[in-house]
């Protein structure tokens, strides 16, 4: 088996059966297949929490690699909202997708406001991180939350070469 598909597999059993690797692998050759350099996934893109943990959320992303068909595990992202009537973007949090493609916490109960949003994906380093040359550097998606006591899901669908997205339930 090559490595490539040495990696899905290792990530695909962590996934459905939290099987024998560990929740959070810090080199995904964890299963003792040889690990290519770029397979490596520093400690701090899985462990860094920057103050976003498991509390419930009214607006939540998931996002699946549609390439390799499963989550986009340590893709950066930031959440940003337009300020000053329209004329800047203020940044509210940055932080990682977890092992399941989602980023709990992304915006705590109590902080949302009526208003625009902008959920910007780092795909570059994502794609970079596994040795796959991509198309686009980052993908943007800007919605905007018309009441602000409502759920809000905004799913990506990634791969190399293409993105899609829309509002979830």
């Amino acid at each position: 088996m090559n490595s490539g598909a040495a990696v899905r597999l290792c990530t695909l059993r962590r996934h459905l059966d939290r099987g024998s690797c560990p929740p959070v692998c810090l080199r995904l050759s964890c299963c003792g297949h040889k690990a290519e350099p770029h397979t490596v996934i520093p400690a701090p893109l899985m462990a860094q929490d920057r103050g976003m943990g498991p509390v419930s959320s009214p607006l939540t992303t998931h996002v699946l690699d549609t390439a390799s068909g499963l989550p986009a595990q340590g893709l950066g992202l930031r959440l940003s909202r337009l300020e000053d009537h329209g004329q800047q973007w203020t940044e509210l949090r940055t932080s990682y997708t977890d092992h399941d493609g989602r980023c709990p916490g992304l915006l705590p109960a109590g902080q949302m406001k009526v208003g625009t949003y902008k959920l910007s994906f780092d795909t570059e380093g994502y794609w970079k991180q596994r040795g796959q040359e991509s198309f686009y550097p980052y993908v943007e998606v800007v919605f905007t939350i018309s009441n602000e006591t409502r759920k809000f899901h905004v799913p990506l669908l990634l791969s190399p070469w293409s993105y899609t997205t829309y509002r979830g339930s």
